[in-house]
């Protein structure tokens, strides 16, 4: 089973700029559309941000739209997650995920249950 590695999450003060980054054990497949999701204790996972395989066609979820910027690297297989002006509100864990299949995805690109590998998380913590 391929592993979804997260890195970069951190603590940063309302205003800050974080990266995540997201790799694979046996690398980003380029055929995969890429997500990033992130959950608060005692909620639902929610998506974050979308990208497509080629990487021309990405979604955000609204709370973040203008904020934050989803990227891949194919070269280097390698997902980002750029998160500017960062809000207390932001403060979640951070999970990317991979859908090995393009099914619904056009019309439900932030839906989880597309999605069916999953990293193991990263922190983000934004203070105010």
């Amino acid at each position: 089973q391929v592993q979804l590695m997260e890195s970069g999450g951190g603590s940063a003060q309302a205003g800050g700029t974080l990266r995540l980054s997201c790799t694979a054990s046996e690398g980003l497949n380029n055929n995969w559309w890429m997500a990033w999701f992130r959950q608060t204790p005692g909620q639902e996972r929610e998506g974050v941000a979308t990208i497509s395989p080629g990487g021309t066609a990405t979604r955000y979820a609204d709370s973040v739209k203008r904020r934050f910027a989803i990227s891949r690297d194919n070269d280097k297989e390698t997902l980002y997650l750029q998160m500017n002006s960062l809000e207390p509100e932001d403060t979640a864990m951070y999970y990317c995920a991979a859908a090995t299949s393009a099914y619904g995805l056009a019309s439900k690109p932030l839906d989880r249950a597309k999605y069916n590998l999953w990293g193991q998380g990263t922190q983000v913590t934004v203070s105010s």
